[in-house]
């Protein structure tokens, strides 16, 4: 008897540990299949409740805290990429314009726009371009947004005012 019980204790044994999956040994699971095949099971699932309507909807603040903590990680692993100027200039045009696109944009007006060209001045370490710049500027902002532009510059960081009533 003492022989049967050793047996069944055994048989036991193995069945628990294949269950588990450990070490990739049982062949069976989600976890022993092949990445890719991962990968397009959960797409599967993704698009079906997509379908059904059960599918998790974010808010626009929960999809900023996700986000973020992605590149936060991708940081920490040094995987994340390292944007230089010229990228991080089209990308952010990209999105201003995507914004107009939608309507969904902010719309400066005149004392806005007048502040952050003056914070823009100073991050740039206050350059200090010529009146004549300014001067031309003033005239092509105003005659590009439909008005009359008065060619008016200061002189100082090439900043310029268009005389113009229309709204862009």
């Amino acid at each position: 008897m003492a022989s049967g019980n050793q047996g069944k204790q055994g048989g036991g044994g193995n069945q628990g540990q294949q269950g588990t999956g450990q070490g990739g040994s049982s062949g069976r699971g989600f976890a022993s299949m092949d990445p890719a095949r991962q990968r397009e099971i959960a797409s599967e699932g993704g698009k079906a409740a997509h379908e059904k309507g059960t599918a998790h909807e974010f808010t626009s603040e929960e999809a900023r805290e996700a986000g973020s903590k992605g590149g936060q990680a991708a940081h920490e692993k040094g995987t994340a990429h390292e944007f230089d100027s010229d990228e991080a200039r089209e990308a952010g045009r990209k999105g201003g314009q995507a914004s107009h696109e939608k309507g969904t944009a902010h719309e400066f007006d005149s004392a806005e726009a007048r502040e952050a060209g003056r914070k823009g001045g100073q991050a740039s370490g206050g350059a200090r371009g010529t009146g004549k710049g300014g001067g031309q500027g003033g005239g092509q902002t105003g005659s590009q947004s439909g008005g009359q532009g008065s060619g008016q510059g200061s002189g100082q960081g090439g900043s310029s005012q268009g005389g113009s009533s229309a709204k862009r």
